[in-house]
């Protein structure tokens, strides 16, 4: 199975609803993952607590990550998938309300492939997602382990 998978790393509902709204409205069929907090989506990226019996071998196409989360930051959660092997090059867009320059550099010095400011607007909003879209799941090529995990 090669079913594109989007990892919603969100823990505010109202963006949720919005960005599941804004994938919906640019045509984005893909299955979308929700992990609320940073604890959560390790879960699910390293297949374990609830996500246990999830294929290792079946990675997302891309994270969208908020840095602001419960339990573990979306920074942290960066640095981890970063440091390992299988992971390190998963395609990570960073999602986020903050405009901190802190976290913009923190974020591309992890490895972040993009940082997006969430726009107020929903129409912006709406646009900035359907770009994330197209991009990531039509036109990026993934590396072929990213998506076929493999122990290196």
């Amino acid at each position: 199975m090669d079913e594109k998978v989007i990892l919603l790393v969100e823990d505010n509902p109202d963006d949720e609803a919005l960005t599941i709204r804004a994938l919906k409205k640019n045509n984005i069929q893909n299955k979308v993952v929700i992990a609320r907090d940073g604890e959560e989506a390790l879960e699910y990226i390293f297949c374990q607590g609830k996500y246990s019996a999830r294929n290792e071998f079946e990675m997302p196409q891309v994270v969208l990550l908020d840095l602001k989360l419960p339990k573990i930051d979306g920074l942290e959660v960066l640095q981890r998938i970063r440091s390992d092997n299988r992971t390190k090059l998963l395609p990570i867009v960073i999602l986020t309300t903050s405009n901190e320059e802190k976290d913009i550099i923190e974020g591309y010095r992890l490895g972040a492939n993009s940082y997006i400011r969430k726009p107020v607007d929903f129409a912006q909003f709406a646009e900035a997602v359907g770009h994330i879209g197209l991009y990531w799941l039509v036109l990026n090529q993934s590396p072929p382990y990213v998506r076929n995990v493999q122990q290196s």
